[in-house]
């Protein structure tokens, strides 16, 4: 149906509008916009987004609508609608295209409701939709500084918003959680919920559930303490907070978590090490689900900081509670009910802030239903727990990993393996990317499968040199540069990546086995979808958006999107006509492949939200042109002393965002082939000056030296060469 937005209401090609603290502008010139209802409009006659507790938990009961990030409270991602289906797949085509106004990664889940479409991008920009036709509706830029950027581990992410009785909810990027009016994208309330002098960063959706908001944060790898905050929907006023570390004092916080850390957490920690000045991790950076059976909220728990235990916590060999665990709290309150820890004394990034599902299951005495808590973390067991009291039903490996035996001790812990301890330069298997990441898992309650993405990526990890004398940006405690050699034959690269794959893989939790797998030479697939049409919808690094046989893994069918596909897809109804949408652009696939392993990723293209329907024949965007030319700028220059040095200096602080061996993944410039990394100046001023900082590259000179500085510019350029000469760039002509 059309929506009358008034004045408000332009598209994109006419002028975007932002609407904040201030009045609203006209981005591309002329005078603020109107966003004041008409009489007679929608906004009038109907309230907008008129969504609370009971719609959605009842959403199974509208499946022509996704009004929360996981489709439901209970986040299975699956849907009844079924008009799509193995029959009717050759007729889906494109609907419409909506291209973001700002660059960068698209991970998010978008929301419809009522007709409208609310779904959020890079920078923390949100916007509404018509959802019917992509025409634009609003658009809401919080101004999220370029500075902030570097506060990020993977790029200036947001998986999606939150809705709630007439109010959209976004976390920004720079800590601030805001709520939107639904019908205008006008600010309602914000809150600055994190110490905004220390990198944290918010890339996780608010969930909402009765009267409330909550939100989580990221940062671990720079060095925070985690928490999650409620607060009251209508006036953005804190209801209670939950650390999940102790603080270094070991004192009260005056919040709801002070009786159960100083009960349970305290002891597991020592009283020194860098947790003591780094805040120990423990952030909250993406699951958070409300169970409204037993009415608490389950949150997923990041890894320490640093990574390395013998640095965060050296003189105890605790815990560390609540590092890698789900964790139960009472939803009024905010106060503890049970937790079950993931990764004890967590040492290799192994978050538990993926996905938690919920559902029931025949686990119950003689097959009766329970309701049970379903997870597949970064550490690559897929866990099952009752969701009453977390007791542990099943954890069983679903992919390869070499940090356990796969057994569990009399304690239900598991058997570490002594390599992955000691970690002198042990190959771990899953790396910190994980067996399975952000990208939303689905379950499916007919076939009884859940459909998880699987990474396999191993990592070096060493803490036994490098450490000391680092100068590493991230607060990780190993040698960053495990692994990397300053040259390298022809094919070394292409060998290394063959050691990553990752695939599609039907897991049945009753059985705690596999059913099926559909293999990827690449990781990092995206997230997934589940229909009532016996259909399993996910896009890939390839670029490609697939639908598979739910029961068999069988491939019917695909569309080659433009970009990378790293969100799950959704889907809704309209008028009687299904609807399935998917972000794609660079995202996660691409940033965490130059990030984490090897090889340059494809697809550099600007995020869109693409969305099909049956009869749907709108053209795809042509791609962009890559206007890079892969040649080096620069003579090389540099003996092997500074090359070496650039490259250990480089792997502690600039292949996190601009790939391993300074090749990039598509997210952020390939130093290689840039005339900044030509010239000794312009390389300065960016670097040590930070003349970039708005786009996000901050100054360096507090951090590095001038002879650092020098040293990756060497080594950078080295790269250049190395290329050159391994056949993968052309020599340039005369200097």
């Amino acid at each position: 149906r059309k929506i009358a937005w008034g004045t408000a209401r332009f598209g994109r090609a006419a002028c975007a509008f932002t609407f904040g603290r201030a009045p609203a502008v006209c981005a591309c010139g002329g005078q603020a916009a109107d966003t004041t209802a008409p009489s007679g409009s929608v906004s009038e006659e109907k309230p907008v987004a008129q969504v609370d507790t009971d719609r959605i938990a009842a959403a199974a009961e509208e499946p022509e609508m996704w009004l929360t990030y996981g489709g439901t409270y209970d986040e299975q991602r699956h849907s009844a609608l079924g008009q799509i289906n193995r029959d009717t797949l050759p007729e889906l085509g494109v609907g419409w295209v909506y291209e973001t106004a700002k660059p960068r990664g698209a991970e998010a889940t978008p929301l419809v409701v009522d007709g409208v479409m609310y779904v959020s991008s890079a920078w923390s920009v949100v916007y509404a939709l018509d959802a019917k036709t992509g025409e634009e509706l609003w658009v809401y830029d919080p101004e999220v500084s370029g500075e902030d950027a570097a506060k990020g581990c993977c790029d200036v992410v947001n998986r999606g918003v939150a809705v709630h009785n007439g109010k959209v909810f976004i976390g920004v990027f720079d800590g601030r959680l805001e709520a939107l009016d639904a019908a205008t994208g006008e600010v309602v309330w914000s809150e600055v919920t994190v110490d905004q002098s220390k990198p944290y960063t918010i890339t996780g959706a608010p969930r909402v559930f009765k009267d409330k908001v909550i939100i989580g944060n990221a940062g671990g790898e720079l060095g925070v303490r985690g928490y999650v905050t409620a607060y009251d929907v209508a006036t953005g006023e804190l209801v209670w907070r939950f650390y999940t570390v102790p603080n270094p004092e070991k004192k009260p916080d005056d919040a709801v978590s002070d009786a159960i850390l100083a009960k349970l957490a305290n002891e597991t920690w020592g009283d020194d090490g860098a947790w003591v000045t780094d805040g120990g991790g423990g952030t909250a950076w993406d699951s958070i689900v409300y169970d409204t059976v037993n009415d608490q909220i389950l949150i997923g728990v990041g890894n320490g900081s640093p990574w390395n235990p013998d640095i965060r916590d050296p003189n105890s060999d605790g815990d560390n509670l609540f590092l890698s665990s789900i964790l139960a709290v009472d939803a009024d309150t905010g106060e503890y009910r049970w937790h079950y820890q993931t990764t004890p004394r967590d040492r290799w990034d192994y978050t538990a802030t993926q996905q938690i599902m919920l559902a029931d299951l025949p686990l119950g005495e003689g097959g009766a239903d329970r309701r049970v808590v379903m997870q597949a973390p970064k550490n690559g067991f897929f866990y099952v727990l009752d969701a009453e009291d977390g007791e542990l039903i099943s954890a069983t490996p679903f992919t390869n990993q070499n940090w356990t035996t796969g057994e569990f001790d009399e304690n239900g812990r598991p058997v570490l393996v002594e390599e992955a301890v000691d970690l002198a330069l042990y190959a771990v298997i899953p790396g910190p990317t994980g067996a399975h990441n952000w990208h939303p898992m689905a379950f499916n309650p007919d076939t009884g499968l859940v459909y998880i993405p699987v990474n396999e990526i191993p990592f070096f990890y060493d803490k036994t040199r490098n450490v000391k004398d680092s100068k590493s940006f991230w607060n990780i405690g190993y040698d960053a540069a495990a692994g990397w050699p300053v040259e390298y034959p022809a094919g070394t690269l292409d060998a290394v990546a063959d050691m990553d794959g990752g695939s599609l893989l039907a897991w049945d939790p009753v059985k705690a086995e596999p059913r099926w797998a559909v293999p990827f030479a690449l990781p990092l697939n995206g997230g997934v979808l589940s229909t009532d049409a016996g259909l399993v919808f996910q896009g890939n690094k390839f670029g490609d958006l697939v639908a598979y046989d739910a029961e068999t893994g069988e491939r019917l069918w695909s569309e080659q999107l433009v970009g990378n596909a790293a969100a799950a897809p959704m889907t809704y109804e309209i008028d009687g006509e299904q609807y399935l949408s998917v972000l794609s652009g660079w995202g996660s696939v691409s940033n965490l492949i130059a990030g984490f392993t090897y090889g340059e990723a494809a697809g550099k293209e600007p995020a869109r939200v693409i969305t099909f329907k049956l009869g749907g024949n709108e053209m795809m965007p042509a791609p962009l042109a890559d206007q890079v030319v892969a040649t080096p700028k620069s003579p090389m220059f540099g003996e092997p002393e500074q090359h070496q040095l650039g490259m250990q200096r480089f792997a502690e602080n600039c292949h996190f965002c601009h790939g391993a061996f300074a090749i990039s993944g598509g997210v952020i410039p390939d130093l290689r082939w840039s005339a900044i990394s030509a010239n000794e100046q312009a390389w300065d001023q960016v670097v040590r000056e930070g003349a970039l900082e708005k786009q996000g590259m901050v100054a360096f000179s507090d951090h590095l030296t001038k002879e650092d500085t020098d040293a990756i510019r060497a080594y950078v350029i080295q790269q250049a060469w190395l290329a050159v000469a391994n056949g993968n760039a052309s020599a340039p002509g005369a200097y």
